[in-house]
């Protein structure tokens, strides 16, 4: 079975509803190299099945054996794992470094009860952004809402890290990026923010551009771009990337998106193509501030020529506005 990291709450729920005992690892802090980021988890069984990762090498063999003890006692356990540069390799980090991992027996002693699991797993599905946080002191366990004390601007930023002798694990909704026109452009841009971690979706109602055929296996929605986006509900974590060139069907999704807190919006076409559709915004009763929101030209400046290599350019802008938010226009 393919590993995969994004769905481990889910995968636990699953096994303790199928009966087994379940521990969930969690890495909580982190020093120097680590291949994982805070957050990360591995999900072990009492048949000592696991998925996930928290280091990618060894020390998920060490984990595996806290776990199997957790499972016996009930006790929740913060593990540290440090290793020198010439040592890293065999454990799972790149070289020196520190991790410490948080170990958690579901539905037993000192760990979560199956109806928090349960909970947060709801969120998850409901799309909803939730903090799981643990007192690595206490024990005590909340689900906090964006805005609730603790988590600060971590919604935001995407990471989960502590907060004094709280752990806070942030988990938002999937990222996702709609792309408007299946032109050439659209094909390798699908893959490569597959795998960049976002849910693409590609909008055209032009059925014979965004066929089956030419995009096997991807979501295709054949809508008028405004009633698509609109379904969509488009929120924060939502880039919006319009590819046909085409004002009929660019300009619906852009007026669509200007009015959702999408965090990126770009816009395919030349500086002059650009100035004609910002004339036709503002013409539609969009203010300055709302136009400078839009990438245009799309993509960061790399000097891209081919389909491929202006799928890179798009993708790389999307992160650097995803994770550098002071950029925007």
């Amino acid at each position: 079975m393919a590993q995969n990291y994004d769905k481990i709450p889910e995968i636990a729920l699953d096994w303790v509803r199928a009966g087994k005992a379940v521990a969930l690892a969690t890495v909580v802090e982190t020093w120097g190299s680590a291949p994982r980021p805070l957050g990360s988890q591995l999900v072990i069984s009492g048949e000592t099945e696991m998925m996930g990762s928290v280091s990618g090498g060894c020390v998920e063999g060490a984990v595996v054996e806290e776990a199997m003890e957790a499972l016996e006692t009930g006790h929740c356990t913060v593990l540290e794992y440090g290793v020198a540069d010439e040592e890293a390799f065999a454990v799972g980090l790149a070289c020196g470094g520190k991790i410490r991992v948080l170990v958690e027996p579901i539905g037993r002693g000192q760990g979560p009860a199956i109806e928090e699991l349960e909970a947060l797993v709801a969120k998850r599905a409901a799309h909803e952004p939730v903090a799981y946080t643990v007192n690595l002191r206490t024990w005590e366990r909340q689900l906090l809402k964006e805005g609730a004390p603790r988590v600060e601007d971590r919604f935001v930023s995407d990471k989960s890290g502590l907060n004094g002798d709280w752990f806070i694990g942030i988990h938002n909704p999937p990222l996702r990026m709609i792309i408007v026109g299946a032109v050439h452009i659209a094909q390798p841009l699908v893959q490569l923010a597959r795998l960049a971690g976002f849910d693409p979706v590609l909008v055209d109602p032009r059925e014979a551009f965004a066929s089956e055929s030419r995009f096997p296996g991807e979501t295709l929605m054949h809508d008028w771009p405004d009633e698509a986006l609109a379904a969509l509900n488009l929120d924060a974590r939502c880039a919006v990337v319009t590819l046909s060139h085409d004002p009929k069907i660019d300009d619906p999704a852009i007026r669509e998106a200007l009015t959702a807190p999408v965090f990126y919006l770009g816009c395919l076409g030349s500086t002059r193509t650009h100035a004609k559709r910002v004339a036709r915004l503002e013409s539609a009763g969009f203010c300055a501030a709302d136009i400078a929101r839009i990438h245009a030209p799309v993509g960061a400046d790399i000097g891209a020529k081919s389909p491929a290599e202006i799928a890179v350019s798009i993708l790389a802008q999307v992160i650097e506005r995803l994770r550098r938010p002071g950029t925007r226009p």
